[in-house]
């Protein structure tokens, strides 16, 4: 596992990139897919949100790459093409989650100055896997930021709690 203090995710919303940077070193990148909405703070906008964060928690170790979660539960199953043909509306949360707490007071953590919660760990803004049917590079999601299971598990292992996210 790498060093969480010179570690950083820099996710870039305009190219749908994610790259991991080490001692100022791009290590790798990957396409993603953010909000089909923009950019945005508030809770209920399905907007992903800007600003620096951190990885708060992180869930799904030793399960398959394949595995799915609701509410951040492994539910037992595996998803296959019969299980998206099951639950076509569906919107999965695959292999890992990586949950997003905003480090930014009125920014991207509490209430801004209006009061509009604008807390991205209680919006439940996740680093999560996806089917390899949904696009990448493209902003599709509701919010959170899918990428492909084999990358998310691979990056899963190289990234600690704590570790620096930044979302521009």
């Amino acid at each position: 596992m790498e060093n969480a203090m010179t570690t950083q995710l820099h996710i870039d919303t305009q190219t749908q990139t994610l790259s991991l940077i080490q001692d100022g070193q791009v290590l790798r990148s990957f396409l993603v897919s953010t909000a089909k909405n923009g950019t945005g703070q508030a809770e209920g906008t399905g907007c992903t949100p800007l600003g620096k964060h951190k990885i708060g928690e992180k869930f799904g170790d030793d399960l398959p790459n394949n595995a799915v979660f609701v509410a951040r539960q492994f539910t037992g199953e595996l998803y296959d093409d019969k299980l998206a043909c099951e639950y076509p509306e569906r919107d999965w949360i695959l292999g890992r989650i990586l949950w997003l707490d905003g480090c930014e007071d009125g920014i991207n953590k509490g209430c801004d100055a209006d009061g509009v919660c604008v807390d991205t760990k209680s919006r439940y803004i996740y680093i999560h896997g996806t089917p390899d049917s949904e696009p990448m590079g493209v902003p599709r999601s509701h919010g959170c930021v899918r990428m492909r299971n084999d990358e998310l598990v691979w990056l899963y292992d190289q990234v600690a709690v704590g570790c620096d996210v930044v979302i521009v």
